[in-house]
């Protein structure tokens, strides 16, 4: 009786955490980007989900309201140009960041990203200044999604935080 006692106790252990280890983080988040202090103007960020070939599959936000300067940010602009059926932009959140500034956005992230190979990339330009086409770009896991501050930039940004919101 022990026996059977202690193996279904197990097989409800193991039953619990597989359902608990498949939930994702997807959902709703806000987004708190740090740029460094350079000198230079202020920073166009855009935030995207990119596939694993690095394709763009939805802009998030666009930090930047001035469309003048989106040619700047060379990658995103011309797979918007290339994809004509998509008259606006998924989220403009108005101002571009000046150096050493902060903003928080939210955006929400698919659960259908989650654990795929899908990426969330975070772009900068500045005015006559260099390009970065992955400033921040970070896989898409329960992982690092749970661990949410990310520093790894290679140009203007200093770091990025996710914070979950509640579902």
């Amino acid at each position: 009786m022990k026996k059977l006692l202690t193996l279904s106790l197990v097989s409800i252990t193991l039953l619990f955490s597989s359902f608990t280890s498949q939930t994702s983080n997807g959902g709703d988040y806000k987004c708190l980007i740090q740029l460094k202090n350079y000198s230079g103007k202020a920073a166009y960020v855009v935030v995207s989900i990119v596939d694993a070939k690095g394709e763009y599959q939805k802009t998030l936000r666009v930090l930047g309201d001035d469309k003048e300067w989106y040619p700047d940010i060379y990658s995103w602009y011309a797979h918007r140009e290339k994809v004509k059926h998509q008259p606006s932009i998924d989220g403009v959140t108005g101002a571009s960041i000046i150096n050493g500034g902060r903003n928080v956005v939210s955006f929400k992230i698919d659960d259908k990203y989650i654990n795929k190979g899908y990426s969330i990339r975070f772009e900068t330009a500045v005015e006559n200044m260099e390009y970065y086409k992955d400033d921040v770009e970070v896989l898409l896991t329960d992982d690092n999604l749970k661990k949410g501050t990310f520093t790894a930039a290679k140009g203007y940004i200093r770091q990025v935080r996710l914070i979950p919101l509640a579902k």
